[in-house]
């Protein structure tokens, strides 16, 4: 492994940050944490090159470039990345079936046949900014594969302008309250029995319920039957839902892409034509009555009434927007700690489970980082702040309560690290 990029001693905390980024690294890639989710995720994955890049410039962009290398031909970047073979994790490559899907194309990694929020070009871009002269060539030999992929995601997802999902996990919010009423159509017949992994890990009180896990299974056997064809999916799927959390993360990303171009000498005109359609799709997503951005369901039409996390991350995506400013101050008042990822006000707010109430590191950094962006500097302030209380007080967990701090979900996990070393930690506005 290169040398680590060392300078003054760091906090204890960093110290551990950096332990849980090498604890999960497989050789190329992270896991997001052992046992739970022993492969490499897409979306965990970029963070966690974002956390190297603190340290070791040149293993952050080894990060990245081992998620592309599972790209299908299509330009898609699956979700998870099959790399070893782990039997005892459901619902592996064999359940998933993408051996051979045409968009897939010969000779790739084993792979999910779904996506993630394509954060990768916005960590690419701040990759590249720790180490420009490092991070040239590797920028420039990424960036055909990045454009490839946001191509995919405009093409295969944002129909209406905003980008849908079709399954609950494509969004990384895997059970958040705004899939409840398109996932409530399905009815899971037929599907095969199973075994859990991930109840065997953690509490599965904090974790999907049966009955969502079998629609979430349901999904996967619908996609696999029509050979992970997104035309086909899109035609005929009941369930297909445009999100915010896509939405913004792909807007941002393409806005950071379009600034790598400009300084690799590209053009930009089909970047800046994707970001005009984004920027439309997502006024879509506006719902007035909650005062919040929101997901819409395209086969009802129908705002699903729920203020997330997500609905915060229209500053992330670049817009220039105040209509939810009020919505955040309540949001911040309702618990001890923000964001939680589900309004507290909400009759099925849930502080341990899944997406349904739950802060996630994740969401806080990148929403914290567009409100500061956009001139919000109190409310950013408050959710660096309150992201950097929780990992002190409670440790690395992948999420946390927010009316106590009470860790969750799995343990040592890569991405509360990454965000801690790139954001939280009191070293990372040093430089």
């Amino acid at each position: 492994m290169i040398a680590e990029q060392t300078a003054a001693p760091t906090a204890p905390l960093d110290d551990e940050a950096r332990r849980i980024l090498r604890l999960n690294d497989k050789g190329g890639y992270t896991v997001p944490t052992a046992g739970l989710y022993p492969y490499q995720w897409n979306w965990d994955s970029a963070f966690a090159g974002l956390g190297f890049s603190r340290f070791d410039v040149p293993r952050a962009w080894e990060e990245l470039e081992t998620l592309m290398s599972g790209q299908w031909q299509n330009g898609m970047v699956p979700h998870i990345l099959f790399h070893r073979p782990d039997p005892g994790y459901f619902p592996g490559a064999d359940v998933w079936g993408a051996e051979g899907a045409p968009g897939k194309g010969p000779g790739r990694v084993a792979s999910s046949g779904i996506s993630q929020p394509p954060v990768a070009a916005s960590f690419a871009w701040r990759i590249y900014q720790r180490d420009p002269v490092l991070g040239e060539a590797r920028l420039r030999a990424m960036f055909p594969k990045l454009m490839a992929f946001h191509r995919w995601f405009i093409a295969a997802r944002a129909e209406s302008g905003a980008v849908a999902i079709t399954h609950p996990w494509e969004a990384g919010r895997d059970n958040a309250p705004d899939w409840d009423d398109a996932m409530a159509r399905i009815d899971p017949q037929g599907v095969a029995p199973y075994t859990r992994r991930d109840t065997g890990h953690v509490n599965p009180r904090m974790r999907p319920t049966k009955e969502d896990y079998d629609r979430y299974i349901w999904l996967v056997q619908f996609g696999r039957e029509r050979g992970w064809d997104d035309a086909a999916i899109a035609a005929e799927s009941p369930f297909r839902v445009a999100d915010p959390t896509l939405t913004f993360t792909l807007m941002r990303a393409c806005r950071d892409l379009r600034d790598a171009a400009e300084v690799l000498g590209e053009d930009t005109g089909e970047i800046e034509a994707w970001i005009a359609h984004l920027e439309a799709g997502a006024e879509t997503l506006w719902n007035a009555e909650i005062g919040a951005y929101d997901s819409r369901d395209l086969r009802s039409g129908a705002l699903s009434g729920v203020v997330s996390n997500a609905s915060f991350l229209c500053w992330w995506g670049g817009l220039d927007d105040r209509r939810s400013v009020a919505t955040l101050a309540r949001i911040l008042d309702a618990a001890p700690y923000s964001l939680p990822s589900f309004d507290p006000a909400h009759p099925k707010f849930d502080p341990l489970r899944y997406w349904r109430g739950p802060v996630w590191g994740v969401m806080n950094m990148i929403a914290g980082l567009g409100m500061a962006e956009q001139g919000l500097a109190e409310q950013a302030a408050r959710v660096r702040a309150d992201t950097a209380r929780l990992i002190s007080e409670n440790g690395f967990a992948e999420y946390f309560s927010p009316e106590d701090g009470t860790p969750a979900g799995g343990a040592t996990f890569t991405w509360t690290a990454a965000i801690w070393l790139a954001w939280a930690s009191p070293s990372a506005a040093e430089g």
